[in-house]
Formats: structure tokens, sequence, C-alpha cells
């Protein structure tokens, strides 16, 4: 219904949830999406590379899921931009709306997810390792 409405070529969207893949993570950032708080996220270039996955493109509608991989959300990409980690601003810090919004805050968390998922990979963090930065609207809630 919504792919027809917006007139997508593909039936479904992407569908993913936010986070570790854990169920308390996924329904706590995907709340801050409903809930208009989260407009930003990044993740790992080189995860991107390592998985032969293509970065969304400004544009692209995708389905967030919450920690029971139930659609919550539809959002659709306004920005995607590859920004060093020790380079990304609070103001995109704060679009992630997450913690208590300070950069220090996205800072220390996102370098712990980072080591931990670079981890699984072999690789290890690094401040300057490029994320790929997506900022996003809301487009449709799952009520």
């Amino acid at each position: 219904m919504f792919s027809q409405k917006h007139g997508l070529s593909k039936e479904v969207p992407d569908a993913w949830m936010f986070g570790d893949g854990s169920e308390k993570m996924g329904n706590e950032l995907g709340q801050l999406v409903v809930q208009g708080i989260k407009t930003g996220t990044c993740a790992a270039k080189c995860v991107y590379d390592i998985e032969g996955e293509p970065f969304p493109n400004v544009g692209d509608y995708e389905i967030v899921l919450d920690g029971h991989n139930q659609p919550l959300a539809v959002i659709q990409y306004t920005k995607i931009a590859i920004i060093p980690m020790n380079e990304v601003t609070a103001e995109f810090a704060i679009s992630e709306g997450e913690g208590d919004l300070s950069y220090a805050y996205w800072y220390n968390e996102h370098e712990r997810f980072f080591r931990w998922e670079l981890s699984q990979y072999g690789l290890n963090f690094s401040p300057t390792m490029e994320l790929v930065c997506q900022s996003f609207q809301v487009v449709d809630i799952n009520h």
C-alpha cells in the first residue's frame, strides 16, 4: 500500500532494526524514531564494504523495525555523507537522539559500539574511521 501511494519500484522497502540486534536497543531506538527525536544514524563504512552492501541513497525509503522485528515506521533518507568519526558534528550527534543528546555521550556510546562491532570482523576501532552518516525523516508510522 505504501509502495503504491509513493510510486515505489520496489514492492517492499528494506527493513531493519537499529542498534546491536538486541530487543531492548531495537525498541528504545525505534521509539525515538517514532517520536521524531531520532532523525539520524550512522554505520561503519568498512562494514558496508566487507558485506558488499550498497550505501543508502537520498530519497530511499526503509522500514524501521522494533525489538520484535515488527514494523514501526517508514523513513526516507534526506542526506547521506561519509565522514571520519572524529569529524562528525555535534548537530549530527544530536540528530541521533540518544542519551543526554550531548556530543560526548554520542561519541562514547558509538566508540563502544564500533569497538564491539569491528571486533566481530577482526578489525580495530580508529577515531578516524569513516562513517556513513544518514539523515532521515519519518514518512509513515505503523499504528
